[in-house]
């Protein structure tokens, strides 16, 4: 029979994925999508460390539906560092960490994304001004990607923990009552 925490936990980045899937496709502001935080959610809680290539499969499957573009290796290989940022809060999971790891996250993001449309596009010129101006009018985006990952975040770390505590102290006490019953 499977543990209770395990069914909690896979219902949760069901449920998360569904979330992440549907909000990607869905009209949104830019940048403000659950895909940060579903990459930080499934490396801090998922025992495998596999488990950081869910959010690469999302992306992939959303990105043939919405459109490729030339430089989403850059983007899909942003999810899988916040992944592995989530494999240093599994280990010291505590509020703070977790919206560190969430702004770490989106940090990682920009500049990777940011770097990379700077290297790899004509839009700006390869100096380092030509750097500083990518970043300097991509700060927009980097607020509504730090904004979509608290968000997210908040809700399905919020989300699961909730439920891994109503089961401890609900669960229990109803197993208790149930053998009482008896």
């Amino acid at each position: 029979m499977m543990k209770k925490k395990n069914l909690t936990l896979i219902v949760a980045i069901i449920s998360i994925v569904a979330v992440s899937i549907t909000m990607r496709l869905l009209p949104h502001p830019a940048n403000f999508i659950p895909m940060g935080a579903l990459a930080l959610f499934v490396g801090t809680y998922m025992r495998s460390k596999w488990g950081i290539l869910i959010p690469l499969g999302i992306m992939i499957l959303t990105d043939a539906i919405i459109g490729w573009h030339n430089l989403v290796f850059f983007t899909w290989g942003s999810y899988l560092l916040i992944g592995m940022i989530g494999w240093w809060i599994r280990e010291r999971k505590h509020v703070g960490r977790i919206l560190g790891g969430a702004l770490g996250g989106s940090l990682v993001f920009f500049i990777v994304t940011n770097t990379a449309v700077w290297a790899f596009t004509p839009l700006y010129s390869k100096t380092l001004a030509g750097l500083s101006a990518c970043f300097t009018l991509a700060l927009p985006f980097f607020r509504n990607t730090a904004f979509g990952d608290l968000f997210y975040v908040g809700v399905f770390f919020g989300t699961y923990e909730a439920a891994r505590y109503a089961y401890k102290v609900y669960g229990s006490k109803r197993a208790a009552y149930s053998v009482r019953q008896q």
